[in-house]
């Protein structure tokens, strides 16, 4: 068993920055990929970024140039670094993963953590 847990959301002003970070934990695993999403009030849970094992990083158009994901493998943790934030970032932000345990895969989720940007 795998836990996610996220962690550095809150409230900015538009044009401010925040950063995310998400732990996992548990024994005997690997994390493989790695990816944040978002899912703002009344919208479909969307891909924000992912960054392989080897940190090969991928994000959603909305989203280039002003965020980025990177990770510690050694620590098991991942970072989405967001600057230049606008109110429409605004929604609940998870962490996903793809976890290899005794040679099998599994897919896991974070709580979630909010973040809010006020115009």
């Amino acid at each position: 068993q795998v836990q996610l847990v996220e962690s550095g959301g809150g409230l900015v002003q538009a044009g401010g920055s925040l950063r995310l970070a998400c732990q996992a934990s548990g024994s005997d695993f690997i994390v493989n990929t790695m990816g944040w999403y978002r899912q703002a009030p009344g919208k479909q849970r969307e891909l924000v970024g992912s960054i392989t094992i080897s940190g090969s990083t991928n994000y959603a158009d909305s989203v280039k140039g002003r965020f980025t994901i990177t990770r510690d493998n050694a620590k098991n943790t991942m970072n989405l670094q967001m600057n230049s934030l606008k109110p429409e970032d605004t929604a609940v932000y998870y962490c996903h993963s793809r976890v290899a345990i005794r040679g099998a895969n599994y897919l896991y989720w974070g709580q979630g953590t909010q973040v809010t940007v006020s115009s």
